[in-house]
């Protein structure tokens, strides 16, 4: 008999968490929501530099963009959850209501589902409590 996991998937993560651990036993301790802190959130003017009108300016402006990333966030099942923290964090950042972001996952979940829909949501208001400033 193994003292290991049985699941395959148990299985592959703590040996993962092994491999880290060798490495660097600082990690041992890391979360996928602790990484997100390493990324802070771009000022208005730098994300409308790379992703605005800056090199395209008939194009779409950074909100606008980073709205319809969040429908395709959305619509892909709240799968990537830090991703839709961080692209909420940023649609705010770039002028972005509540109440556009609101709108933006309930429509995504026309198309992705109700669950989707409840769990983008979820993270979105987590990600907006953070910022009790706006």
């Amino acid at each position: 008999m193994t003292d290991g996991p049985q699941n395959p998937f148990a299985a592959m993560m703590k040996a993962g968490q092994d491999w880290a651990r060798a490495m660097n036993p600082a990690l041992e301790h890391f979360t996928p929501k602790g990484f997100e802190t390493l990324w802070p959130t771009m000022p208005k003017d730098v994300m409308e530099t790379f992703m605005g009108k800056t090199f395209n300016p008939e194009g779409l402006d950074s909100k606008t963009k980073l709205l319809l990333t969040l429908t395709g966030l959305t619509i892909l099942g709240a799968q990537g959850e830090a991703q839709i923290r961080l692209t909420v964090r940023h649609a705010r950042e770039a002028g972005a209501t509540k109440q556009e972001i609101a709108e933006t996952i309930a429509l995504a979940g026309l198309f992705g589902g109700v669950p989707a829909m409840t769990r983008s949501m979820e993270l979105a208001t987590e990600a907006m409590e953070e910022d009790k400033s706006q």
